[in-house]
């Protein structure tokens, strides 16, 4: 899939005219540039190739994910002796010391718009879409051109009825909400309605989707347009996530079961992503043998885990898998042994445990464990002890020389379900759904006291909250939804973006001109309708 998504990036950055980010000349030697579009002859492969392109898009940890996620307080990769150095790649997203020619935020930029522009072919008339190519294409339509605003705050939109030649229009603030809510409406009257656990259904556009997206952007318009939330656009988020229940979506039990391939209640829009980017990409080397072992990357911040119930300093399961140091479901645990291997689904049999299931689900920090329940050991034969601080060989609190044991490390989607990975990786949730619809009766004076609450009793919390404050609606969508690509978006929306953290750089620090990333210089030179954001 890999290969097959570096090549229709190519393809769309020649159509769109893209540069490389360090040759900042135009060339307009494709054909199709020359020529002009006249339509697709076949636009459901053309959907089927996007589906195939976004999944691809979502599956890393770099560019999307690092930019919603690395950005944050949730996640940082600090540089253990030579690894995860990259020439400071991984550690200006965290500290906010980015500019406009980092790879990911090139690679956003470029991929996102593409995505755009192919929907935009299928959706012409000269491609004659049947009403279902209508439907896909306006939904991701809208949820490109969302990522794009959302990330970037200008909008390049290519009218494919106009010559080639012709520089794209750029929309921003309400001129954009207007064209991404047109497009979804368009999506939720093509979209088939899907009810609710019906599985790889969940793969394509439905309703629910469309209607989910459209409350994401009226939550966070606020944002995008200035002032502050409107209780009309409150009003609205309320209703859309109401229809999204009455078609059979509400929350379900059994946390970390969720992120499995089978059918559940709560999955709105999932995509056939790999998983094992995810899987391998914060476990140590010795953590498991699956996939020749762990890239010893991302961890989480102590400051982030320690938004949830538990032992601030242990996080066990006892010899059954049940929590052992007092922590919610949603924190997971480190199994002091592995799992009976007896043909559960997705394992694989390892001398008689379940492959990989000495790896936990949630937070992994303190002593991890082989599968017959021995300690492991670092590559310098110390103890496997992941850290909640991020120290340099002189013992000083640092984001380079750490050891490689250092940081807590997350595990959603987990080790113990397949060597081969599952491809599935859910994109829209129910939960997330339920909270906005909280978030918008807060923002407009309601009490989503009883809301929180229902989330929480389901997630086997310890204790219920009396009253719900901005800060608990926060922490609450920390906890349920780390690792799916919100937290910056939640940051941003709840004026927390800007806060200090660890390793954070002091002049970027309470300065709302990262909320959004810079334009790449090579988009500017190519159209001068965008314009470079307020700092850079």
């Amino acid at each position: 899939m890999k290969n097959n998504f570096k090549i229709l990036t190519l393809s769309i950055l020649s159509l769109v005219g893209i540069t490389s980010c360090t040759d900042l000349e135009i060339e307009e030697t494709d054909s199709i540039i020359s020529e002009g579009f006249q339509g697709l002859a076949d636009p459901s492969s053309t959907i089927t190739n996007l589906y195939g392109t976004l999944a691809g898009q979502y599956a890393g940890q770099e560019d999307y994910f690092a930019l919603q996620e690395v950005t944050t307080d949730e996640h940082l990769i600090p540089t253990r002796g030579g690894d995860w150095g990259d020439n400071g790649l991984w550690r200006v997203m965290h500290t906010h010391d980015w500019d406009g020619q980092h790879t990911f935020i090139v690679n956003l930029f470029q991929n996102w718009n593409g995505n755009q522009l192919q929907a935009s072919q299928v959706l012409d008339s000269r491609s004659n879409p049947s009403a279902t190519n209508i439907g896909d294409a306006s939904f991701i339509r809208a949820y490109s051109m969302w990522v794009i605003l959302d990330n970037y705050g200008q909008v390049p939109y290519r009218d494919t009825s106009l010559p080639s030649s012709s520089v794209p229009e750029v929309l921003t603030g309400q001129a954009a909400v207007d064209f991404i809510i047109a497009d979804l409406e368009t999506a939720i009257a093509n979209a088939p309605t899907t009810a609710a656990a019906s599985g790889e259904a969940n793969l394509r556009t439905n309703k629910a989707a469309a209607r989910y997206l459209k409350a994401k952007v009226l939550l966070n318009k606020h944002i995008y347009v200035g002032g502050s939330p409107d209780s009309g656009d409150m009003a609205e988020v309320v209703s859309l996530v109401d229809a999204i229940t009455a078609d059979g979506y509400s929350l379900q039990e059994g946390y970390f079961d969720l992120f499995l391939p089978d059918a559940d209640t709560e999955t709105i829009w999932a995509l056939e992503a790999n998983t094992i980017n995810k899987i391998v990409m914060g476990l140590h080397y010795n953590s498991t043998s699956i996939q020749g072992g762990g890239w010893n990357g991302f961890s989480t911040l102590a400051e982030f885990y320690d938004l949830f119930e538990g032992d601030s300093e242990s996080n066990e399961l006892d010899g059954s898998q049940n929590p052992a140091d007092g922590q919610e479901e949603r924190r997971g645990g480190v199994p002091t042994i592995g799992t009976d291997f007896a043909g559960q689904p997705y394992a694989a049999d390892n001398s008689g445990y379940v492959n990989g299931s000495n790896v936990g689900y949630g937070f992994l920090v303190n002593q991890q464990y082989a599968l017959d329940g021995t300690a492991l050991k670092d590559r310098q034969g110390a103890p496997l002890t992941f850290k909640r601080d991020f120290k340099d060989g002189d013992g000083n609190i640092n984001f380079i020389n750490n050891d490689e044991t250092t940081g807590i490390r997350i595990q959603k989607y987990a080790a113990r379900n397949g060597d081969a990975s599952l491809s599935h990786q859910i994109v829209f949730r129910y939960a997330d759904a339920h909270l906005m619809k909280a978030e918008a009766m807060f923002r407009s004076g309601g009490d989503p006291t009883a809301m929180i609450n229902d989330l929480r009793t389901i997630r086997n919390t310890q204790e219920l909250l009396g009253t719900v404050s901005e800060q608990d609606i926060l922490d609450e969508r920390g906890r349920e939804l780390y690792q799916e690509a919100w937290r910056r978006n939640d940051l941003i929306r709840f004026g927390q973006f800007g806060r200090d953290w660890l390793f954070k750089a002091p002049g970027t620090i309470n300065n709302d001109d990262y909320n959004v990333f810079p334009i790449p210089p090579a988009q500017l030179l190519a159209n001068p309708n965008l314009v470079q954001n307020p700092g850079y």
